[in-house]
């Protein structure tokens, strides 16, 4: 790029986003109660030791091999609890789950599905992992489609995962933790694919059951405000402009669906923090919040967020991710065992027949190396 289109386009976009009206929240759905928008709405995060124990969760899967009609994933999903810097040792549950799952396409009914079997590590880990009759999608289904596209299979792959996060994320509550400690969970807690609220609603109800704080903390957002800005950014400026110093909390909108039952906030979680980040607790339980119990739940928060690996971001789910990621390094070590083994049936040609079909791009990324 030349620096003459650098800059036109560095003033294009310097017209184009505008920052003297940011606006309000903006929600495509109308269910979506906004609260009432700054400067008076910021509430200062206290710099107190919080009483409770947090839990982190989080989970990663990797591809071992893949074509257009199968996929095999390793999948694992790790979680850890802090008290202050203090790391538990947990009671009785695995501090990580690790499982195979192939997901693989056929034609019934006039269409095509998509169908995961999971392949624990260990008989133990059967029972936190998702029900395999939840792992069966349409290809048109309107969760997973994008645009007027089938479903992709590597997407439909990751549900095994994504659905087992949940469900350990029930396990912990319900053996691991006490009435007042705080679940972290790394994502929104807005359902979006079928069959997903299966096990959001199971995590959801121990959590209510137990008297634990179920939370939600993205490292990212796409929600936008009514005057096309970020509303992440737009939280940012109307802080600074308005003298307020972090950390900071600031309420954005409740909503009652099905699909999302939360209370979704703005949250900067150190002063020296570059970073602001969407915070969601589950609706049944922020509705019952006073100021001084949210103040407690978004102190806890702020405490584990002081380590300088990531400045601002809680210490918890930067282990969780350390933890729950499935490197492309040990990767290969599968994926050798699994060829090994279709190797000695016979069937290395078959596979590779389809793989081939998928994977010339990566024969390409290969020769630019």
């Amino acid at each position: 790029m030349s620096v003459e289109i650098s800059r036109k386009i560095a003033e294009f976009l310097d017209l184009k986003i505008g920052e003297e009206d940011v606006g309000r929240p903006c929600f495509a759905s109308p269910e979506y109660e906004l609260f009432s928008f700054p400067p008076t709405s910021f509430i200062s995060i206290k710099d107190v030791q919080p009483d409770m124990r947090m839990a982190f969760v989080d989970g990663g899967n990797q591809e071992l091999l893949g074509a257009p009609n199968f996929s095999v994933q390793m999948n694992r999903v790790y979680f850890n609890i802090l008290a202050g810097k203090q790391r538990i040792a947990p009671r009785s549950v695995s501090r990580k789950i690790e499982f195979y799952s192939v997901t693989t396409s056929s034609f019934r009914n006039g269409e095509i599905f998509y169908d995961t079997r999971v392949f624990p590590l260990k008989d133990e880990f059967a029972d936190k992992l998702p029900d395999e009759r939840h792992l069966c999608f349409s290809s048109r289904d309107r969760t997973i489609v994008l645009g007027n596209r089938r479903a992709d299979i590597k997407l439909v792959s990751t549900m095994a995962r994504r659905f087992a996060e949940w469900e350990f994320s029930k396990h912990i509550v319900e053996k691991e933790l006490e009435p007042g400690d705080l679940i972290v969970h790394d994502g929104s807690l807005q359902t979006s694919h079928t069959n997903e609220q299966t096990y959001t609603s199971r995590a959801f109800e121990a959590a209510v059951e137990k008297n634990v704080v179920f939370v939600g903390l993205s490292k990212t957002s796409t929600l936008l405000t009514t005057t096309g800005l970020s509303l992440l950014g737009a939280a940012q400026k109307l802080a600074e402009d308005c003298g307020v110093k972090g950390p900071w909390c600031l309420p954005i909108a409740k909503v009652v669906k099905l699909e999302h039952n939360a209370f979704i906030y703005v949250v900067k979680l150190h002063e020296k923090s570059r970073y602001v980040f969407r915070c969601e607790i589950y609706g049944e339980q922020a509705r019952k919040m006073n100021d001084e119990e949210l103040c407690r739940v978004s102190s806890a928060l702020a405490n584990n967020s002081k380590d300088i690996s990531f400045l601002g971001y809680p210490y918890g789910l930067v282990d969780a991710d350390s933890f729950a990621r499935v490197g492309e390094n040990e990767i290969g070590k599968y994926r050798m065992l699994l060829l090994s083994e279709i190797s000695r049936i016979g069937k290395l040609r078959k596979f590779s027949r389809h793989v081939c079909s998928g994977d010339a791009h990566s024969v390409l990324d290969g020769m630019k190396s």
